[in-house]
């Protein structure tokens, strides 16, 4: 299910770019401490949460694991606990390193996330970023291309929260960058929701369902 590794190691930079150019936005800064879209969450950690990932693939992709790889990143979505424990609450997201972080300022994001980006970068250039990337909080590995793919799904679902939050069109990304997203947000929604609640949304609208992937 994974996609070559080579591709992703090229995609997540682009991906990371443009999440970064989005955090940039002075309209981020301007509502820094405003509710974002997202329940609990201000506008602020969101931005954080979003620029976290690109920190995690400079913090990981040099990291030796001996943690048990997983078969690919749906596997990941279909063990992480989170998946299936629904929308945090008020208290879980208040003690959360976004909100932490936001504490920080949108300056001191900006400059952890551009040398996060170049770090990553020249890791995934040189061939120094390792096969196999730990993921601690889990308790489990994946082989690189399906953890830059969780990445960069991240990337992709968050910057369009955090347009939505500060009132922006949300960023396009290229193909290398959206299309693995798509598939594997598409693959996840038909584990959880069935083919029929799938078909049915794409291409019927009278009889449309939910087909959240999460």
């Amino acid at each position: 299910m994974s996609r070559p590794v080579d591709a992703l190691d090229s995609a997540f930079p682009v991906a990371a770019s443009i999440a970064l150019d989005l955090i940039r936005r002075p309209e981020v800064s301007e509502q820094w401490s405003r509710p974002s879209v997202l329940p609990h969450l201000s506008i602020g950690g969101l931005a954080c949460h979003l620029g976290r990932q690109a920190i995690r693939v400079a913090e990981l992709l040099p990291t030796p694991s001996d943690l048990p790889v997983l078969e690919s990143a749906d596997n990941h979505y279909e063990r992480a606990a989170w998946v299936s424990e629904g929308t945090p609450d008020e208290a879980s997201v208040a003690a959360s390193n976004d909100e932490a972080d936001a504490a920080r300022g949108p300056a001191d994001l900006h400059a952890r996330s551009a040398a996060a980006l170049e770090a990553a970068g020249n890791l995934l250039a040189r061939g120094a970023a390792l096969d196999v990337v730990p993921i601690p909080w889990q308790g489990w590995a994946l082989r690189r291309g399906d953890f830059l793919l969780t990445r960069q799904l991240e990337v992709v679902v968050h910057s369009d929260d955090l347009a939505v939050s500060i009132g922006v069109p949300t960023p396009e990304f290229p193909a290398e960058v959206f299309e693995p997203v798509r598939d594997l947000l598409v693959r996840l929604a038909v584990r959880r929701r069935g083919q029929s609640a799938l078909i049915s949304a794409l291409s019927r609208s009278e009889r449309a369902q939910d087909i959240s992937a999460f």
